[in-house]
């Protein structure tokens, strides 16, 4: 796709999401605020509104996707990742003050022939619609990112879809656009210095 291509399939994609001054009041009505949203480690207790909250999130962020992937798959899914007990992977949620998952990030260590600068992935990083544009992406993406750097990984691929209009939001948080062999631009974006991006958190 080109930049025009993809600026507009970016805005059909995005005609879905509120805009923060709508997410603000409605963040009011609740009772909350952006400070009373709190960031932290996922347990496995979790997994029940966690499988819930991917597949709510990914439908209405591809909603143009007739068939999205259900709360089974997305349970044997999620099954299979707390399976791994090598430290590989960590996952971190965001909570309401009520005990409600509203977003969560995953992320895992990552090794490409393909992308050797870079040995960390943010595999997936979701919000409920009405908790986006809040700053709560950036506090999860920059857990992430030091978490990374406490482990000694200093580097953060993302694989995203093209048309995604989070692309944005990861632009703005410094991520560089990868490239294929033939110059394409598919979607995934790279974070070279982790510590660059944690000046900014």
């Amino acid at each position: 796709m080109n930049n025009l291509t993809i600026r507009a399939a970016r805005f059909i994609m995005g005609l879905n999401r509120h805009t923060k001054a709508v997410n603000m009041r409605r963040l009011s009505k609740r009772g909350e605020t952006t400070d009373s949203i709190i960031i932290r480690e996922v347990t496995e207790s979790d997994m029940p509104a966690l499988v819930a909250l991917h597949v709510k999130t990914w439908a209405d962020t591809y909603w143009l996707v007739r068939r999205p992937p259900t709360f089974t798959i997305r349970q044997s899914q999620w099954s299979q990742v707390f399976k791994i007990n090598d430290g590989s992977w960590f996952c971190y949620v965001a909570e309401s003050k009520t005990g409600r998952l509203v977003g969560f990030a995953h992320a895992k260590t990552y090794g490409s022939a393909d992308l050797p600068a870079y040995k960390g992935q943010l595999s997936k990083i979701y919000l409920l619609r009405e908790y986006q544009r809040l700053g709560i992406g950036k506090r999860l993406i920059c857990t992430v990112a030091h978490q990374f750097i406490s482990r000694q990984i200093n580097s953060m691929v993302l694989f995203s879809e093209v048309q995604n209009p989070s692309g944005y939001f990861y632009e703005a948080l410094s991520a560089e656009r990868l490239t294929n062999k033939q110059g394409k631009f598919s979607g995934a974006y790279g974070w070279k210095n982790l510590q660059a991006l944690a000046t900014i958190c």
